[in-house]
């Protein structure tokens, strides 16, 4: 019988209320006058559709409701530059703007449902650091992980995980382990971390996807930081076995040698086999996989404090089944719900295949160069 969790439940209809403007896919209609304007592909439909899945499935009746409030100023300073925040937040105040790459807009409130969405991953800390819950699912908006310390970037503004980082290490915690699951390399978070110790951060994404040329095996971080940084850049097309070969030969060996206090997830579904932004095949199934994976990491290593925080997924029909799976892992409840689109999926073949397990085997070798906490 599966043992029942106490699992937090993050999530504000404001979130759904960030501004993205109109677009074709990740590009805004104002960069070509060929764009024929539709909704920007970061917006509200994959979101809002998991967050209603859960509610009819029952399954919101099982968590426990964490109420978000905004990020402070300090709070985003400890990871970010004070130019930054004072950009997006004088954008914002004229209407909007965009996040630094030219292709992140926002509106006039999204400056405040930026705050909102951080401090929504710090509230889903400070409940599992308190004992409220023994894990925490935050379904926030705008996304963070490819915001770095000077920029916001890939529809981010503020990097929610490394905010919550920080704050958990403000509250005494000396180690805490960022695993980054998003299609998309966590660029952000890694340069924000590169050169600490303190925090161990490892990106499984689809090898070249985005940012082009970003997340090479090869890099580990650097100065007094290095060896805790760890890429699995994984070939196009991989699927449940490739990734599970992650989290069995890099993962996993990788948070036993470091130990963390507490685990964060950057919780990108945006690997199914649906999405428009990647090439990646996981089924619902298979972010039920990771979960587990990381989930069982976190009561061997650190009494079970894990907290997830949500990032890419652009399928609006995908999604809310791999995101249902994810937080049906997380409390141990088994809802009723049948994923419609898990036999297509599957069907794309889901093996390990030999090109995969080389790509996994070029990041388990730099397993052994993670710090333990003696190092």
């Amino acid at each position: 019988m599966t043992a029942r969790r106490r699992t937090g439940w993050v999530f504000d209809e404001r979130y759904l209320w960030h501004d993205t403007g109109t677009g074709a896919g990740p590009l805004p209609a104002r960069l070509s006058r060929w764009i024929e304007p539709m909704e920007h592909v970061e917006s509200p439909p994959a979101k809002r559709r998991l967050a209603n899945l859960v509610a009819v499935s029952g399954l919101l009746d099982e968590l426990v409701p964490v109420r978000p409030a905004p990020a402070t100023e300090a709070q985003v300073e400890a990871v970010h530059a004070p130019a930054l925040r004072r950009r997006i937040e004088a954008e914002a105040a004229g209407g909007g703007g965009d996040a630094g790459d030219g292709s992140s807009p926002f509106g006039a409130e999204s400056y405040r449902i930026a705050l909102l969405a951080a401090g929504g991953v710090v509230a889903g800390v400070d409940a599992v650091l308190d004992g409220v819950v023994d894990n925490a699912y935050a379904l926030v908006r705008p996304p963070g992980h490819h915001a770095s310390r000077e920029t916001g970037w890939g529809f981010c503004l503020f990097n929610n995980l490394a905010i919550a980082a920080a704050h958990a290490r403000s509250r005494g915690l000396e180690r805490v382990a960022i695993v980054d699951w998003d299609v998309h390399h966590g660029n952000g978070t890694e340069s924000i971390f590169a050169a600490d110790p303190s925090v161990l951060t490892i990106s499984l994404h689809q090898d070249g996807a985005y940012p082009p040329g970003s997340g090479p095996v090869s890099y580990v971080g650097e100065g007094p930081g290095t060896g805790t940084n760890l890429n699995v850049p994984l070939p196009p097309g991989s699927g449940g076995g490739a990734y599970e070969h992650a989290m069995m030969d890099v993962v996993r060996p990788a948070l036993a040698r470091f130990r963390p206090d507490l685990v964060l997830v950057a919780s990108g579904l945006d690997g199914n086999g649906g999405d428009p932004m990647a090439r990646q095949m996981l089924s619902s199934e298979g972010f039920r996989m990771l979960t587990r994976h990381v989930r069982e990491a976190a009561e061997q290593l650190c009494g079970g404090r894990l907290v997830l925080a949500h990032e890419g997924g652009y399928n609006p029909w995908v999604v809310p089944f791999c995101g249902l799976a994810v937080l049906e892992e997380l409390s141990g409840v088994r809802t009723a719900v049948e994923d419609p689109y898990l036999a297509a999926i599957e069907g794309y073949g889901q093996q390990l295949r030999p090109h995969q397990e080389e790509a996994v085997g070029l990041a388990a070798a730099n397993v052994l160069g993670v710090p333990g906490p003696d190092a």
